[in-house]
Formats: C-alpha cells, sequence, structure tokens
C-alpha cells in the first residue's frame, strides 16, 4: 500500500483521535466569552472538544487541578488568565503561570511532555485569542495523539 501524500501513516485509531481538552478560565478573561453561549462560541471556531472550567481567579488555579484532569482523561490542560500587568487580583495570572510551568515540568518527567499543559493571557471581555488558544491546543495535541496508550478516557 503506498503512503498517503505527505509521508504520514496513520492508524484507525489515530484517524479517529478527538484530543480530550480541558481549558482552565479566570472568570474576569471568560465572563464574555461564555456569555456568548455554546453555539456562538462553536460558530467563531471554538472546538468542540474542549471543556471550558471557570475559576474565580487564576490564582487559585492549583497544581493538582491539572494533573487531576489529566488523571480524569485530559490529553491536555490550559488556562486562559488575564495579562500579567492587568490581572484583575493584581497577581493572579502571575501565580497561575508559575503552577503551568510547574505542571509542565512535572508532564516532562512523567513522559508526556511539556507541551500537553499552556498558559494563554487574554484581555477582559470577549476576543478571538480565546477561541485561537483553543484552536492552537486542538491542533497541537490532535498531532500529538492521546496522552495515554489506549486514548483519553
Amino acid at each position: 500500500m503506498d503512503s498517503p501524500p505527505g509521508g504520514f501513516n496513520f492508524t484507525e485509531s489515530e484517524m479517529s483521535f478527538t484530543p480530550n481538552i480541558q481549558a482552565f478560565c479566570c472568570h474576569y478573561t471568560s465572563q464574555q466569552s461564555l456569555a456568548e453561549g455554546a453555539e456562538s462560541l462553536k460558530a467563531d471556531g471554538m472546538p468542540e472538544n474542549v471543556t471550558l472550567n471557570r475559576l474565580v481567579c487564576g490564582g487559585k488555579l492549583k497544581e493538582i487541578t491539572l494533573l487531576k484532569a489529566f488523571e480524569e482523561g485530559a490529553d491536555a490542560v490550559f488556562f486562559v488568565g488575564c495579562p500579567v500587568d492587568a490581572c484583575h487580583n493584581k497577581k493572579g495570572s502571575e501565580r497561575a503561570a508559575k503552577r503551568v510551568l510547574a505542571v509542565q515540568k512535572s508532564l516532562q518527567e512523567l513522559g508526556l511532555g511539556a507541551e500537553r499543559a499552556e498558559m494563554f493571557h487574554c484581555a477582559r471581555g470577549f476576543h478571538l485569542e480565546f477561541v485561537e488558544a483553543a484552536q492552537l491546543m486542538h491542533k497541537r495535541i490532535s498531532a500529538l495523539g492521546p496522552a495515554f496508550d489506549g486514548g483519553s478516557k
């Protein structure tokens, strides 16, 4: 059998892989985006396989929350918080960034790859950057494949 154009050979399970991506969002960064509703977000290009989890503040994000998402079947996690210099709660985004970095280090040590966790900054209100962050993670993780053998739970 000849290889498809581009030289990629995918198994049936890889072709049908839909990553489980958990997005954690600061209330202030996500409130307008979430107010748009699921249909509006979908129309703006939000991947359907991204689950949004809103937090009161990025400062409340804990490493264990992100790691627990993997334990529960996530293939990737990301956090969208306020810009560091415009954080509603002063240091929330700064704290979240440090915690995401710690999770990236843990994922690398576990052999899953640091790229399965990411931090993004978006200003308050609805911004396409919010949707673009989800699209980037979807594309990245679709290319990487499942976090664990056998796919996501």
